[in-house]
């Protein structure tokens, strides 16, 4: 194990005043809105440069960029980089990218990039390291870039690794002809389809002798050379030695041997001969088994081992980015693979192309907090030394030490704007000494999209879904058998790994040496499927904090009472280690470093598990209302009073004032669209219920039943079915082409749901039957004709929807707009600033009709704020104009009051008379104010009509305004009106002529 700790580096007072220089300055770095690009192939940096004047037409000032580094090509998202020292070619050239950053600039506009630091995409012949690391096993210089077990349980892998790419067992698939032997670019390589592998240069010469086929020379020149250059690849070390000397031997000969067989190869004929002849040979004959003998002897000689892909979750012996083989996890603690990974990244913060970092999934590092320091120095060394690192360690050995100059980040911000995508659990706080500026907003979109549901009517949804799916559910069981099926399957591996080093700290404490593999194994399990939040931090230094105490505690305490049958201070050893408690179980410093490197690894697991046991999976069962099943959220949840959203508002106002405001990501389970229309079912429980019953019965029979007896789509699966369709249903689906187009989607989105809910499949063990039954079900449903005659579900939906949807656009105006003015950056996901009825990936990866939006930003932009504006942008809400005007007038709002946003305090607001109905504060910085109220559960204040809520349906229902607004002239940004201010506002004035309302002093 390699304990790294953060070094204290010399300060000079050149570089203090840099960094004085750089914190100064971030306040005014610091964004006041982002907008989310996803870049592909699809979608280039000449497509976003084009964007950028009407990014900025929006009030944008930051746009926030999807990984740009080389990814494997295809990929649709970016986050499978192969090469940190280049960009994606696919989505444009340095210089293009120079250009989209000018054109930034240009606009007062700046870049935000999204960095990968704990994974890399391997598995198709393109990532150089990886492969290098096939080639050479333990000896390649990359060998320890790459969180590999090189002695893992199974002997039989010990030196290797196991590359699980097969589609059926390995024998079948070699004598099927399926991996092949080939020489390509002057090396000689495995393949198997798109897959391919290097092989070892040292068993290069048993190609020939397993194909019986040692080059004689017959006295030509070129065959003899060959034979030499066989001979001094056979005499290379072996791809396992220790011995450093002969290690260094072999990388430093290899390059060599290999020009001297290309050249020989390419001058050659009679040397292409025997290559030709040594490969028909080895690579056999389907039907005969013994010929592909040879074959397998030399794939026995390489630094890997090929599986059927179903064993990885057993016995993969790499770390992987959750339970994804092709995602490989990057050993980010090595201060070299630091420095190589984030070379083009300095030299992009030197030269000031990006203006700050946002971090994807931090929590799968073996120490985040030591990776944010490392950045917050890199970004020292890059403005202050330059674009060049001095040292192989990428921090230079003149750095600054964080900790002795920046003091407390409250006290002292770090320079570099940085936000993690930390997922925090309900009561979890970021940690205050962390060098970030905060996260990447889950917590606001939970916030904010739980004041829209009505609580109030949870027991009714409750006893409804119970009924559907014919029995109850206790979510929090749910939950623990979900993370209890991850670490039996797809993460078992994992699990054993941990199990094997626990088991080895037991042995040398005579209190715990008689605990059997199978009892620690099941304690690591129970303690982990306890655990309350994605993961504690226990660093290097081996400090506790009270949190981390807290939460191991309660998660051993809850698995020991849970477990009868396992002996209780089995669970109190684990706890032990876990903290760290009892000193050296060993009496030697080594048997405290096993100890801390066990707790280090098992963090580093628990958050995997709590993701796909929580998001992935119990996320995708528990259906009794999806809106409350989303990333950093529980479908335990059913809404949450206004006085809660306030409180997380004062909190982030006053801790993590520049943390990010989402309302749809990435990776959101559904867009803030779907969301807001979902959420208006929660305010018609019994004619939801009725209408859920209504089309059960009739659908009926386009359900199926398969031969083993089950139903397709099941009780459960049905009721989420119906909930899909009403928050996605499009607002215009005006012919047969468009209504295909739609039912894909849903067909695609309904087959994922099921794999990841593992009920009925799984990605695991696929059941094309089944799959096949649930996108009949979802055809003939929605299907305006069904055997010839009007489809009566189809016109039933016709006729419930229209209110839905018009009151789910009231609610995703008022979340648009809260997010918009409170404290944070809000960001906007790519096509977000008008309706988007977008579900998961990749279905939020479509391409954005960016056209529309900037002829239609390009109107309003020409348009003064005035009622007769508003009453013709909610004459056809569904244009999405509505959504895009308030973005636009709220954005442009901030742009000129920055301190006031940036800064201002927090004052809740609370409304007499209509309270329940109205989400209200004031946000006050050095005399400036602002105040922004919108309504809540206007479905209920409108009885259901299609109507929006303005006017007299306020009644006499006030919103007394705060003290320093008092005589003050207040001017409504949306719709141009101007009074002068007074103890309180009448709501039917406040909403006169729009249903959201922003108001400025001034």
């Amino acid at each position: 194990m390699q304990v790294t700790s953060i070094a204290v580096i010399d300060e000079t007072s050149e570089l203090c005043a840099c960094l004085e220089d750089l914190k100064r300055s971030k306040l005014a770095g610091i964004p006041l809105s982002t907008y989310r690009l996803q870049f592909n192939k699809s979608f280039r940096f000449e497509d976003a440069r084009r964007l950028v004047p009407y990014l900025a037409k929006l009030g944008i000032t930051h746009c926030y960029s999807s990984p740009i580094l080389k990814a494997r090509s295809g990929s649709p998202h970016g986050y499978d980089i192969i090469d940190h020292s280049q960009l994606n070619p696919e989505i444009g050239t340095e210089l293009e990218f120079r250009e989209f950053v000018a054109e930034l600039k240009n606009h007062g506009m700046a870049l935000l990039l999204d960095m990968v630091p704990n994974h890399m995409g391997v598995g198709h012949g393109d990532n150089p390291w990886w492969q290098d690391v096939l080639q050479n096993g333990r000896t390649s210089e990359y060998a320890d870039f790459f969180d590999i077990d090189w002695e893992p349980l199974k002997p039989e892998l010990c030196n290797k690794v196991l590359i699980p790419i097969l589609g059926q067992s390995y024998g079948e698939d070699l004598e099927a002809g399926n991996i092949k032997l080939g020489f390509e670019d002057g090396r000689f390589i495995v393949r198997y389809f798109d897959k391919v592998l290097p092989i070892d240069p040292q068993t290069i010469p048993l190609i020939f002798a397993l194909a019986n086929s040692l080059v004689s020379n017959n006295g030509d020149r070129a065959l003899s050379e060959l034979n030499s250059l066989l001979g001094e690849f056979e005499h290379l070390p072996r791809n396992d030695v220790s011995d450093q000397g002969e290690t260094q031997r072999r990388q430093r000969e290899i390059p060599k041997l290999f020009e001297r067989l290309q050249r020989l190869w390419r001058n050659s004929q009679e040397v292409q001969a025997r290559f030709d002849e040594a490969l028909k040979l080895l690579n056999g004959r389907p039907g005969d088994a013994g010929s592909f003998d040879a074959l397998h002897r030399l794939l026995e000689g390489q630094a890997y081992r090929l599986a059927y892909w179903r064993v990885s979750g057993e016995e993969i012996n790499y770390r992987r980015f959750f339970d994804i083989n092709d995602l490989v996890g990057l050993r980010m603690e090595n201060p070299r693979v630091f420095a190589e990974t984030h070379k083009l990244i300095r030299r992009f913060l030197a030269e000031e192309l990006v203006a700050g970092l946002r971090l994807d999934h931090p929590d799968g590092l073996l120490n985040p907090a030591e990776y944010f320091v490392r950045l917050q120095r890199l970004y020292m060394a890059s403005r202050c030394l330059g674009a060049e690192p001095t040292s192989a360690t990428g921090a230079d050995n003149i750095e600054l030490d964080l900790h002795n100059l920046l003091g407390t980040r409250e006290s002292q911000p770090a320079p570099l704007y940085l936000l993690i995508e930390k997922i925090l659990e309900r009561g979890e706080h970021l940690h205050a000494e962390w060098p970030v500026d905060g996260s990447v907003g889950y917590d606001f979109a939970n916030l904010v999209n739980g004041i829209f549901i009505d609580s109030r009517n949870e027991r009714f949804f409750t006893k409804l879904y119970h009924r559907l799916i014919d029995g109850a559910v206790r979510v929090d069981r749910l939950i623990y058998e979900s993370k209890k099926l991850v670490m039996r399957r797809p993460l078992a591996s994992e699990i054993n790994v941990l199990t094997h080093m626990l088991n080895e700290i037991s042995n040398q404490d005579r209190r715990a040496r008689d605990y059997t593999r199978g009892v620690l194994r099941e304690a690591i399990r129970e303690t982990i499927a306890y655990f309350p939040v994605y993961r504690t931090y226990i660093d290097e230094r081996g400090h506790v904090s009270e949190s981390d105490r807290r939460y191991i505690e309660q998660a051993t305490n809850l698995a020991k009472r849970h477990n009868g049958t396992i002996a209780p201070a089995a669970f109190d050893f684990l706890r032990h280690i876990l903290l760290l408690e009892d000193g050296d179980v060993d009496g030697t410093l080594y048997g405290y470093h096993r100890r801390l490197y066990f707790t280090l690894k098992f963090q580093q697991l628990t958050g995997p598990v709590m993701a796909k046991g929580l998001e992935d999976t119990a996320c995708y069962i528990y259906a009794r209302f999806l809106s409350a099943n989303e990333v950093g959220g529980t479908p335990a949840e059913f809404g949450i009073p206004v006085s809660e959203f306030h409180c997380g508002n004062q909190k982030r106002a006053e801790r993590w004032p520049a943390s990010m405001l989402a309302t749809s990501t990435h990776d959101t389970k559904r867009s803030e669209d779907v969301r807001a229309r979902l959420n208006v079912l929660s305010e018609m429980p019994k004619t939801w219920a009725a209408q859920v019953m209504k089309w059960r019965r009739m659908n009926r029979a386009r359900r199926q039943q398969l031969p083993d007896g089950r139903v397709v789509p099941d009780n459960n699966e049905e009721y989420f079915f119906y909930q899909t369709i009403v928050g996605a249903w499009p607002l215009h689906l005006q012919d047969e082409e468009g209504r295909k187009d739609w039912v894909a989607r849903i067909q695609k989105y309904m087959e994922k749901a099921a794999h990841e809910a593992k009920v009925n499949v799984s990605w695991l063990n696929p059941n094309p039957e089944y799959v096949a039954a649930l996108n009949s079900f979802v055809e003939r449903t929605l299907s305006p004709l069904y055997r010839g005659r009007h489809n009566p579900f189809w016109d039933s939906l016709h006729r419930f929807l229209p209110s839905v949807m018009y009151h789910g656009a009231m609610n995703s105006l008022s979340q648009t707009l809260l997010k918009l003015v409170c404290p944070g950056v809000p960001d906007i996901y790519q096509g977000q600033e008008m309706w988007n009825f977008s579900l998961v990936d990749p279905d939020n990866r479509r391409p954005v009709d960016f056209d529309l939006r900037i002829r239609s930003a390009d109107a309003l932009s020409a348009l003064p704020p005035s009622r007769e504006v508003c009453r013709d942008l909610l004459g056809d809400y569904r244009d999405g104009r509505l959504k895009l005007w308030t973005i636009m007038r709220a954005l442009n709002l901030r742009r000129r009051h920055q301190s006031l946003f940036r800064l201002g305090t927090y004052l809740p607001l609370s409304v007499t008379n209509r309270e329940e109905h109205v989400v209200a504060f004031a946000r006050e910085h050095g005399g400036e104010l602002a105040i922004a109220a919108v309504p809540r559960f206007s479905y209920t204040l409108m009885k259901g009509r299609e109507e929006p809520p303005i006017g007299p349906v306020w009644g006499d229902a006030q919103l007394p305004l705060p003290p320093q607004a008092k005589g003050r002239q207040l001017r409504n940004v949306l719709t141009g009106e101007s009074l002068i201010a007074g103890k309180s506002i009448l709501c039917r004035e406040l909403f006169g002529a729009f249903p959201v309302a922003l108001l400025i002093v001034g």
